[in-house]
């Protein structure tokens, strides 16, 4: 079976004790299914997890600040079909403030939410995206009540 490593993070940013997170929406076509999820891509050669999610959100999204949490590093994984092979997939989630709230979309997306917790958690797609939103905010409310502000 062939293997694919993507890196991605669940952006968010806070306003006023606020958080709200960053959810990206693609159309249905031949290669997706519709679905709000987060930005990541897979892994290029000589890139290391943190520059491939910089990399891969300021491609999507346009965004080039972010603050990246320590301690936060989740795994995901699904085996899907490709061209009749079956591929497994590994897709790592990072955590990352920003302060910029504009999205400027690229051409893999076409609409783009900043929503609470609640919000983001109904309307992402997939439950593998929805697990690991939850352990996001759990780890961001478990900080905050430790005072704990520490980035990458």
């Amino acid at each position: 079976m062939q293997r694919e490593k993507s890196v991605g993070a669940i952006i968010y940013e806070k306003e006023d004790d606020k958080i709200k997170f960053l959810i990206l929406y693609k159309i249905a076509n031949d290669k997706y299914k519709e679905s709000w999820d987060f930005s990541r891509g897979n892994i290029e050669k000589e890139e290391d997890e943190k520059q491939t999610a910089v990399r891969e959100i300021k491609e999507e999204t346009g965004i080039n600040d972010l603050k990246f949490i320590e301690g936060f590093r989740e795994r995901t994984n699904f085996v899907y079909k490709k061209q009749g092979n079956l591929i497994f997939k590994e897709i790592i989630y990072l955590l990352a403030e920003t302060k910029k709230k504009e999205v400027v979309l690229s051409f893999e997306h076409n609409n783009y939410l900043w929503l609470d917790f609640n919000d983001a958690f109904n309307k992402i797609t997939f439950k593998n995206t929805k697990d690991v939103l939850k352990l996001a905010n759990d780890f961001l409310i478990k900080r905050e009540k430790e005072g704990l502000n520490r980035f990458l």
